[in-house]
């Protein structure tokens, strides 16, 4: 070793069972994030546990008493709020069937951005559009056979062909039917994921209540359906400006053209939320949003987990991965 360079830190062993893996400081913070804390602050929480493990002077460290420490420095460091949502998580991780959250919303609500965030803090690698799912079944089904795959879900009432009755809206008809057909796609993914146990979240307009049926996996996976929605129409126009200045292949003429139409499957979905008792969640700054999806996962999947079965371990703390 050069003379100018300190000794190596001492690696610390996070055991669980017979198996362990070194402690990571990253790893740690990535799972405080859940807590709600911001990144910043969850990296310093980390660095604290960190230190104490040094100052013992640990070799190694049991994946529980771990998790314990990681629970006291986070009700230290920021207050019991953080620590028990972060308790709760990681028994939520503890569970041997995957979890599956389905958002939904109209167009333009934030879907994507919501599920990106979300997916990054809960350490879900997963991540599936339903748009990406159209696009794949767009080719198995010919556009003759489904002509509603074949476009937008806001101006599919251009392709409907079946005829309407006295009443019938051919914008919400339109997108029901691309809906119906789309639904095929989310449940295989669905049925996939609980094949390889692995969580997912699934984003898209296409993620509709009423469509699909959670207890359809009831026992063989936590499914945590939610609606993002953006009330204030001058607000949700924005969100449009953004997204094309984010992505060149998304001109925000087309979408401001067919806005009356974005609304009005918005008010759609959300009719059917209520209908089916499935949380509505208002989107006016993405931290707030955020924070309150992430509230509802751990809550959805903590009840849960009261009844599912469980296997040993933690969800990423330290080395450990679920």
């Amino acid at each position: 070793m050069s003379p100018d360079m300190g000794e190596a830190p001492r690696t610390v062993i996070v055991r669980e069972g017979e198996h362990g893996l070194p402690f990571s400081k990253g790893l740690t913070a990535n799972t405080i994030i859940v807590s709600g804390l911001a990144p910043a602050r969850a990296y310093q929480v980390a660095q604290l546990v960190e230190d104490r493990l040094r100052t013992e002077a640990r070799a190694s460290i049991d994946a529980t008493e771990l998790r314990e420490l990681v629970i006291a420095a986070i009700r230290e460091e920021a207050g019991d709020r953080y620590a028990v949502a972060y308790e709760k998580w990681q028994t939520v991780g503890d569970l041997d069937v995957p979890l599956v959250i389905l958002i939904g919303g109209g167009t333009g609500v934030g879907k994507s951005t919501v599920a990106t965030q979300l997916a990054a803090r809960l350490g879900i690698v997963r991540l599936i559009s339903t748009d990406s799912i159209r696009e794949v079944m767009k080719g198995t089904f010919s556009e003759e056979f489904l002509p509603t795959l074949y476009t937008s879900s806001f101006d599919a009432a251009d392709v409907v062909k079946a005829k309407l009755s006295p009443g019938d809206d051919a914008v919400v008809v339109g997108f029901r039917d691309q809906v119906w057909a789309v639904r095929v796609g989310i449940h295989a993914l669905i049925e996939r994921a609980v094949t390889e146990s692995t969580d997912v979240v699934i984003e898209g307009a296409h993620i509709v209540p009423g469509f699909l049926d959670p207890e359809a996996f009831a026992g063989k996976a936590v499914i945590v359906p939610l609606v993002l929605q953006v009330d204030d129409e001058d607000l949700h126009r924005s969100h449009f400006y953004v997204r094309a200045h984010d992505s060149r292949a998304r001109p925000v003429e087309r979408y401001l053209a067919h806005f009356d139409n974005i609304r009005k499957i918005q008010k759609y979905i959300k009719s059917l939320a209520l209908q089916h008792g499935v949380p509505i969640i208002s989107n006016y700054t993405l931290d707030a949003c955020l924070r309150q999806v992430i509230d509802h996962v751990i809550d959805r999947a903590t009840e849960a987990a009261k009844t599912l079965p469980h296997r040993p371990g933690v969800r990423a703390i330290g080395g450990g991965t679920r």
